[in-house]
């Protein structure tokens, strides 16, 4: 049987998984709320709500073109309280393109912080922050 925290890194688990494998029914349908504040500032974009299919459908879109997506997430740091839970984590996020002609791969090295609410269906995360660290390898892969 699992803690809860197990089942929170469990979900931030399939969150990562999920996108490298471009399951986006199942983002919408295990992982999000139906609605998700997304930030990711500090790769330019402005934070900003979405419907859980939004979301799904903007990385779609940006991993279009590439050949393989590839997330490592770790050192989890979890606070629940009552039905919610702050979530704190390192990621690293690979992304290849073997036709790019100045290197194949980018890697984007950060920390997300999440949040997770407990609903009928379990928890559902309802908002993401990606903190970039650094850029190594090809940024544009063309």
């Amino acid at each position: 049987m699992l803690t809860e925290r197990e089942r929170i890194v469990e979900l931030c688990n399939k969150l990562f998984i999920y996108t490298d494998y471009r399951e986006w029914d199942r983002l919408v349908n295990e992982v999000f709320t139906p609605d998700v504040f997304l930030d990711m500032s500090s790769l330019g974009d402005a934070p900003q709500m979405l419907n859980a299919a939004a979301v799904c459908e903007k990385w779609r879109k940006g991993f279009e073109d590439l050949d393989a997506v590839h997330h490592q997430a770790g050192n989890y740091l979890v606070n629940i309280v009552d039905h919610g839970a702050d979530v704190f984590c390192y990621a690293i996020a690979s992304h290849y393109k073997a036709a790019a002609k100045h290197g194949s791969t980018r890697v984007y090295t950060g920390s997300y912080h999440m949040h997770a609410v407990y609903s009928p269906m379990g928890w559902r995360l309802d908002r993401l922050q990606f903190n970039l660290k650094y850029i190594s390898g090809n940024p544009e892969l063309k």
